[in-house]
């Protein structure tokens, strides 16, 4: 598999349901600001609306680090409406839920199963220049953990803001990070 780190997301435009409209989104929307896609397989599905509304959960957080968040999956916007005003879960949704039925984005983001029609549980945070800073892919049966997930903007975007510094394992936002250099060697 290719590696998708500092890969500049490709131009797209896509048909969304966001806040009860149906909208465009396009590369152009992506910058300037950090961005999660969170892809997963289908509507109307098991794992799917638990991972959704565990995002949801979050979202106000992640707008907080200046983060959209961008679900995906093969569906049409048609349908992202339609289980919406089916599921008590999806209707509480203030992100926008993309649909990429011809899956360019999802072959993009290297997650399509082809065979299947349907995308892995890829996730993948975005810088605002548009470049993939961090991934996970996860198979189409392991659910995700949103706060884990902001977990990591918020590394991203420290390692960014700070590139002499990294974050260690389990590092949150006021702990300590490190700054990399020759006295560190093995002595962690």
């Amino acid at each position: 598999m290719e590696n998708l780190i500092n890969k500049m997301v490709e131009d797209f435009k896509v048909q969304a349901y966001h806040k009860g409209s149906f909208v465009e989104v396009t590369r152009e929307n992506i910058l300037g600001h950090w961005s999660v896609f969170f892809f997963y397989p289908a509507d109307f599905t098991f794992v799917c609306p638990t991972e959704l509304g565990d995002l949801e959960d979050f979202y106000q957080e992640f707008k907080e680090h200046d983060c959209e968040i961008y679900s995906v999956s093969e569906d049409t916007h048609f349908v992202h409406k339609a289980w919406a005003d089916a599921s008590d879960t999806i209707k509480k949704i203030e992100y926008p839920m993309l649909g990429d039925p011809a899956g360019k984005l999802a072959r993009q983001f290297g997650v399509l199963v082809e065979e299947e029609g349907q995308a892995l549980r890829g996730t993948f945070i975005v810088n605002p220049e548009g470049k993939i800073k961090a991934y996970e892919i996860h198979d189409m049966g392991i659910g995700r953990n949103a706060e884990e997930l902001l977990r990591k903007v918020q590394a991203a975007k420290f390692v960014e803001e700070h590139g002499d510094q990294v974050c260690p394992a389990k590092w949150k936002p006021g702990e300590e990070t490190l700054t990399p250099s020759l006295d560190l060697v093995g002595l962690l």
